[in-house]
């Protein structure tokens, strides 16, 4: 998500070229990144990366995303037929392939009819263009009724789900965890570090590294106690509080993968302390 916001193309393929050599191989993006009117420009980053040649398409588990607005006309977001067409089409093109191992329903779409989407996802399936297709930011119940409509049409399914999971944030628990484990879905948990309030905020605020605004400055404000004992924690541990969040993750029974979005190789290296793919 940060490639062309707040990394530099150059960045960017370093950070993908270094993720490579040390066996990462998930990357994870969305059609509508570097939002506003460079909206695609991230998948555009990624595909000059690919063009590189050296086995680097090959080597990687794509998954992009689509339902944010690509443009102001109807049909250019959500999931409509047409738009999963059009949009499917467009992220291929900007990624430079031929296909998305993973191809995501970024949130739900309460105005289309399941019987639609899936029969546009049947038609990409069989065009060879998409292997897998997932949700995100779904709600449980949101998981059984996709899950009923594909059955329906003896289709597979959603095969994982993406929600924002942490030890802030854990709300998946209650329902969308357990539904996820019913169908048989992965798991694969975005903001890890919840905005980096996980990632030693207070340390960093303290020593005049990162200030914290707007949402997550009044989260931070929110929780602070729990933050400050939560840090405290981790250096009786003898670790960084982001190497914890992220062990925490990979060690939680319904989790396939946390999704980290380094800004530098720096912080890749930071996440392989704590043995987590990238995204």
């Amino acid at each position: 998500m940060n490639f062309g916001w707040k990394t530099e193309e150059a960045d960017a393929h370093a950070i993908m070229d270094a993720a490579h050599e040390r066996g990462i191989n998930f990357f994870d993006t969305a059609d509508i990144y570097y939002w506003g009117e460079n909206r695609g420009r991230t998948e555009e980053i990624i595909g000059n990366w690919f063009a590189k040649g050296g086995g680097r398409r090959q080597q990687t588990v794509l998954a992009t995303k689509l339902y944010e607005p690509m443009g102001e006309w109807p049909n250019e977001g959500r999931l409509s037929a047409l738009h999963i067409r059009r949009g499917l089409d467009a992220s291929l093109k900007r990624l430079k392939t031929d296909h998305s191992d993973l191809y995501q329903f970024h949130h739900i779409d309460r105005s289309t009819p399941w019987h639609d989407i899936w029969e546009a996802i049947d038609v990409a399936i069989r065009q060879g263009k998409v292997i897998y297709v997932c949700s995100s930011n779904f709600a449980g119940w949101n998981i059984a009724q996709a899950q009923a409509a594909a059955s329906q049409k003896n289709m597979p399914g959603l095969i994982s789900e993406q929600s924002i999971y942490n030890l802030l944030t854990r709300i998946v628990e209650l329902e969308v965890l357990p539904a996820a484990h019913h169908y048989g879905l992965g798991v694969l948990p975005w903001s890890p570090l919840n905005g980096g309030l996980l990632g030693g905020v207070l340390r960093n605020e303290a020593t005049g590294k990162r200030r914290l605004e707007g949402k997550a400055a009044d989260t931070l404000k929110q929780f602070r106690p729990q933050i400050q004992q939560y840090e405290q924690f981790a250096a009786r541990l003898g670790r960084e509080p982001g190497d914890v969040a992220l062990a925490w993750l990979l060690h939680q029974p319904a989790v396939t993968a946390p999704i980290v979005g380094p800004r530098t190789v720096g912080q890749l290296e930071a996440a392989i302390r704590a043995r987590c793919p990238v995204g």
